[in-house]
């Protein structure tokens, strides 16, 4: 089975994440060569659709860009589920599926996830966990997005919300 881009996108993230420092195509490239064999305007075209989707920024260095994480693990792994789970013509019947692949470790992970979620509801919310019935739900400030939105820059250096 062939790998799927959103593998390579994973793995080139992890390097980003792990190295912590703003890196280039060739330092990722020639990392991943360690484990396949990969081209170089493979990983380039890699980078460039993180820029794209907001995952990476990237900044002028001689010839080349020096790519840099916007965001954490965490939150694209969340990103990445909510995609995934947003293309479902059932999405019910997509998390019980899903439900059904954990292992016991990873339900218990859910269950105290969902208890700090609980926890963390501001007063007002109803045991669904939206808004009180006939309220609003909270507008976020300019700039800060809402919980869950990654924040990208774009071109002028001013955030642009859930790209």
């Amino acid at each position: 089975m062939p790998r799927q881009l959103g593998d390579l996108e994973d793995a080139v993230m992890t390097r980003v994440w792990q190295w912590n420092r703003p890196v280039t195509v060739r330092e990722v490239l020639e990392d991943l060569q360690r484990e396949r064999s990969i081209a170089y305007t493979t990983v380039m075209t890699v980078m460039d659709n993180l820029h794209q989707k907001g995952w990476v920024r990237r900044e002028v260095d001689g010839r080349a860009y020096r790519y840099t994480a916007v965001s954490t693990r965490a939150a694209y792994a969340a990103a990445l589920m909510n995609e995934a789970w947003s293309k479902s013509d059932n999405p019910a019947a997509a998390l019980v599926a899903f439900f059904g692949m954990m292992s016991p470790e990873q339900r218990r992970s859910l269950e105290d996830a969902v208890r700090m979620a609980r926890a963390d509801r501001p007063e007002g919310d109803d045991a669904e966990g939206g808004p009180g019935e006939g309220e609003a739900p909270p507008e976020a400030a300019p700039g800060e997005g809402r919980p869950g939105e990654r924040q990208a820059e774009g071109a002028d250096g001013t955030a642009e919300a859930g790209r």
